[in-house]
Formats: C-alpha cells, sequence, structure tokens
C-alpha cells in the first residue's frame, strides 16, 4: 500500500512523530538529539517564547503605569528584570521563527548550553521581583494597611502585575526545563 504513495507522503507515515519533530522533509537533526518538546526552534518553544513575551508586557505595562510603583526597589526591581525577559523572550522568537520558516536544525551543544543558562538566569530573576513584588504587596495591604489609608495607592494594579509575573516564570520554568533536558540529551 506504500508504494502508490507519493515519496514524501510516504516518509511522513513511516516516521511516527514526523508531524511534530525537526526531522520533516528538508530538516536534518542532529546525531544523538532526543524530540522534547519545547525544544529550540520548534513550534512548541516559539509558542512557549511568544506567551512568554505577552505576559511580561502584559505586567510590565500594569507595573509600570501603577501610582507609586517608582517609590519602592522591589517595584523598581520587577520592572528590570521583566524588560530583561520581554528582550530575551523576544530574541529567542525571533531565533525560532527563522529556524520554522528556512528549516534550518539549531540544535548544537554550544546554541543550547547558551539558551538553557539564559533560560535559568531569567527565570531566578523573574522569580525573585515577583517574590520581593508580592512580599511589599502584602505588606502594603495586610500589615500596615497602606491600600486603605492612601488610595491613589495601586495595590490592584500590583496585585495583578504580581500575578502576571508568577505565570511569566511558569512558563520561562518549562522552557527551562525542556531545554535542560534537551541538553542533558546530548550527554
Amino acid at each position: 500500500m506504500l508504494e502508490n504513495i507519493a515519496s514524501p507522503t510516504r516518509q511522513l507515515l513511516q516516521h511516527p512523530y514526523a508531524l511534530h519533530s525537526p526531522t520533516t522533509p528538508g530538516r536534518t537533526r542532529t546525531k544523538g538529539m532526543k524530540l522534547i518538546v519545547g525544544s529550540p526552534g520548534t513550534w512548541s518553544s516559539m509558542a512557549l517564547r511568544v506567551s512568554q513575551c505577552v505576559f511580561a508586557a502584559a505586567s510590565l505595562c500594569t507595573m509600570a503605569t501603577a501610582f507609586g510603583n517608582s517609590n519602592y526597589s522591589a517595584f523598581a526591581y520587577m520592572i528590570t528584570t521583566l524588560i530583561l525577559q520581554l528582550s530575551w523572550s523576544l530574541v529567542l522568537a525571533c531565533v525560532d521563527i527563522f529556524s520554522i520558516r528556512n528549516k534550518k536544525d539549531i540544535h548544537n551543544r554550544a546554541l543550547v548550553t547558551i539558551i538553557v543558562l539564559g533560560d535559568w538566569i531569567t527565570a531566578v530573576l523573574v522569580f525573585t521581583g515577583a517574590s520581593a513584588s508580592a512580599s511589599v504587596t502584602i505588606l502594603f495591604t495586610r500589615d500596615v494597611n497602606f491600600c486603605r489609608v492612601y488610595s491613589q495607592l495601586a495595590c490592584g494594579q500590583f496585585v495583578l502585575s504580581i500575578v502576571l509575573a508568577f505565570i511569566l516564570w511558569l512558563l520561562d520554568a518549562a522552557s527551562s526545563f525542556s531545554g535542560f533536558w534537551l541538553l542533558v540529551s546530548f550527554l
């Protein structure tokens, strides 16, 4: 039955993961590489990176437009880490788009190592920024009641920005772990 089907279609039918792998016709995979969801140069990686950009931009805009954010160093630190995360995710989304569009395999040890290290660094920075901002916000809302006393303080925006930053951190952790898993497959 497979003899009557055209060559590219036959190759797709014979390879069980062909529709989701970087080994579709026109691509070659590095020897020893494992097929991992979220690895650089795949559709899942691009979806993760675009989602990271969206959540970083949303959290950044929410925190930057909140009244009183410049008075507290935890909020300034979170804004800085969100800018770094947005830049990192945007660059890697462009790399993924380039790789997918030109059917290039970007799975080599040096590039994957740089991506994994960058992902882990940005994930730690975003987590520390969100945690520091969350602690200041809890202090304002529950302990000293700044939000009730100073109604012009945008505590609702602080909370929303922090929730978006933690969702961003979860997405960043997912891409970090998939990259780490890919890096381990080189060994």
